[in-house]
Order: structure tokens, then sequence, then C-alpha cells
């Protein structure tokens, strides 16, 4: 199984450490195309060796290539936004993992849409069980 994992980089790199375990328990139920996302030394600048064009079309690869998306959405990003529209489009289970915050909303654009799924959770034992059931339950509806 492919995997695209989408957090934020642009966006900040606040959470790295988490996608970085998040990406390593992806990493049970398949290939993850996306492991850069979870790259200490990549700065919110980006990655500088490629051109935006070159790096907007190798991730829309790998993401047209993959099975399922799993994006950390606490940190907003208008790239993750736009990764989770292209899944979409094309039929692809998209699982949203979100921290509640007291003084911010995720927005409706990924809430409000019925194609994606949304789960709340605080601590990264909480997000493993949720990636968990995901796949059992996308793993029992592509046999």
């Amino acid at each position: 199984m492919k995997i695209y994992f989408a957090g934020s980089i642009r966006g900040g790199r606040d959470d790295v450490k988490l996608y970085a375990m998040i990406i390593k328990h992806l990493g049970k139920y398949g290939k993850v195309l996306t492991e850069h996302v979870a790259d200490k030394n990549l700065e919110a600048i980006g990655e500088k060796n490629m051109s935006d064009k070159e790096i907007h079309d190798r991730d829309l690869d790998w993401l047209i290539q993959s099975d399922v998306i799993v994006a950390e959405v606490t940190a907003p990003s208008l790239g993750v936004g736009y990764e989770i529209r292209a899944a979409v489009e094309r039929k692809k289970k998209v699982l949203c993992l979100y921290r509640p915050q007291e003084d911010k909303r995720l927005s409706a654009m990924i809430n409000g849409g019925a194609d994606v799924q949304i789960a709340n959770y605080q601590q990264f034992d909480e997000a493993t069980k949720i990636i968990d059931k995901f796949f059992v339950n996308y793993q029992s509806s592509t046999r």
C-alpha cells in the first residue's frame, strides 16, 4: 500500500516531531511516499534544491500513486488543503487528524467536506488508534 502523508511545511514546522512519529506509525501499513515532510532539517521555506513546479509535479504524482491520504491539519497550510482537494477529486480515502485548540478552529473547507474523515485527538497515542481504525476500515472496504 502507498500512503501519502500531508503536513505543513511552508505554513510552519512546529509539528515536525509529531509528523515523524505519525509517519513511522503509518509505515506499519505501507510505504509512506512523503517521508520528507518529517525531515527536521526541512525549514519553512521548503526544499531549496527544487523549483516550486518540480515540487508540485512530484508531490501530485505521489498523491496520484497513493492509495490513501493521511493529513495532519492542525497547522493551517495552503498546500495541505490543496493536496486534500486533489485527493478528494481522485476519489482517494482521506483521513485528517486535528488537535482542537481554544483560540483556533479547523478550516470550514476541510471540516465541512463530506468526502474526508476528520478525527480530533490530543495525544499521539490517540492519533495512532484513529489511524489503526482508519486502516482496518479501509482494508475491509477494499476486499
